[in-house]
């Protein structure tokens, strides 16, 4: 793990060295939130990304630095690899235009590829792209259909236009597509439950860490 200065107030902690890079963000966030939620730190925000975690101190206040390093230093892994979080079922009708081809390039029947992505627990590792957007990665489920996913790459060309629901797949990760927007994700199929809701409290369905079972609907 590195530490990166990230001005006065923070500091990027960067995981990619890691042999899983995911996971121990995800763990660093965790911990680092629920350390200041019960007032051992003094932190305004934790924001993980795919390998690293940005720890800002309100402006001014200045960052425990060592306080930060003896939280992480005592957190520890799950057995498993699962941060506890909030769970979400999204219930999935598979008829996604890419499935065929996303299953033909990782060696899988369409059947196969609904049933790795249903097996499969995820986890929203951060949000981002467009309001709603959450990032999943595979941190529970058969090695096979961790695997497959994994193997994934992007679509050779994207679309311009996605519609919201679009249950998607690429390069390791799956999301929803909360609202219409471009992409290059293969199309798995579409859900009814809405990702954004400027009205709600919160308006975005996910947050990081939680995690999320997709369901046939079917």
């Amino acid at each position: 793990m590195r530490e990166l200065p990230a001005g006065d107030d923070a500091v990027i902690f960067d995981y990619s060295a890691d042999t899983d890079p995911p996971a121990a963000a995800a763990l660093a966030a965790a911990v680092l939130r629920a350390a200041a939620s019960a007032g051992e730190l003094m932190l305004s925000d934790v924001v993980p990304t795919a390998d690293a975690v940005l720890v800002q101190a309100p402006p001014g206040a200045g960052l425990d630095l060592g306080g930060v390093r003896r939280i992480l230093a005592r957190a520890q892994r799950p057995a498993g690899g699962i941060t506890a979080g909030p769970q979400v079922q999204i219930p999935v009708v598979y008829d996604g235009a890419d499935l065929d081809e996303a299953a033909g390039c990782v060696g899988l029947t369409a059947a196969e590829l609904v049933s790795a992505h249903t097996t499969i627990v995820w986890r929203v590792q951060f949000m981002g792209f467009a309001p709603g957007f959450g990032y999943l990665v595979p941190v529970g489920g058969p090695p096979a259909a961790r695997a497959a996913f994994g193997a994934l790459t992007r679509r050779r060309q994207s679309r311009p236009a996605v519609p919201p629901g679009a249950v998607a797949a690429a390069a390791g990760y799956s999301a929803v597509y909360p609202s219409a927007s471009p992409g290059g994700w293969f199309l798995l199929g579409r859900t009814d439950i809405g990702l954004w809701d400027v009205e709600a409290q919160p308006p975005a369905l996910l947050a990081a860490g939680a995690t999320v079972r997709f369901q046939c609907a079917d």
